[in-house]
């Protein structure tokens, strides 16, 4: 490849103008995903990442980020944690409510899915407003995890959501950063 790798990811990433609604671009993952080339190396960005740190589990949020996060777990020897939406774990759970554009949302975890002190990475496809990122956030620290990084494929900047995420003192890394008018590529 000779291709930079993150130009590379960027330019696999689909922009669909007007959807879910006018007005709304959405960044789609798919095309990555369905190509094996594109795929391993979005992987390799996140295992060569993460590889040399001590962790103990992955936990990835409904539903995008069960994809990347169950295979970087699995490549990191790692367990993985789903963080899922309201009413989809058949076990006890602790729930944490966040604030979307018209209304509310829940996100929930199993009580067990974490021990205190664990070292957790936290990833999803995206941040945009960041509003179930800091859900899982602090699910997460709420069950004594110690979460070391929050990651995403993509980065909204202009939706605030990095910033938010940034102000808590937790780093976050992304591979594509979409501003709303035109598109950069960079590493976060």
């Amino acid at each position: 490849m000779n291709t930079d790798p993150v130009d590379y990811i960027c330019s696999a990433i689909r922009s669909v103008p007007d959807w879910p609604k006018p007005g709304i671009t959405f960044r789609d993952i798919t095309p990555v995903l369905q190509d094996p080339r594109s795929f391993r190396v979005l992987v390799d960005m996140f295992v060569y990442r993460y590889m040399r740190q001590r962790l103990d589990l992955v936990a990835g949020v409904d539903a995008r980020g069960f994809i990347l996060g169950s295979v970087l777990a699995y490549e990191l020897n790692l367990g993985f944690v789903p963080v899922r939406k309201k009413g989809k774990l058949p076990f006890e759970t602790v729930a944490e409510e966040y604030t979307l554009e018209y209304g509310n949302a829940t996100v929930e975890m199993h009580t067990d899915a974490v021990r205190p002190g664990q070292r957790v990475v936290l990833i999803d496809d995206l941040i945009a407003t960041g509003g179930t990122m800091m859900a899982a956030i602090k699910l997460l620290q709420r069950l004594g995890a110690n979460v070391v990084e929050a990651a995403a494929i993509i980065d909204l900047p202009e939706l605030g959501g990095s910033k938010v995420v940034r102000e808590t003192g937790l780093p976050l890394y992304t591979v594509c950063s979409f501003a709303e008018a035109a598109l950069s590529y960079k590493n976060s």
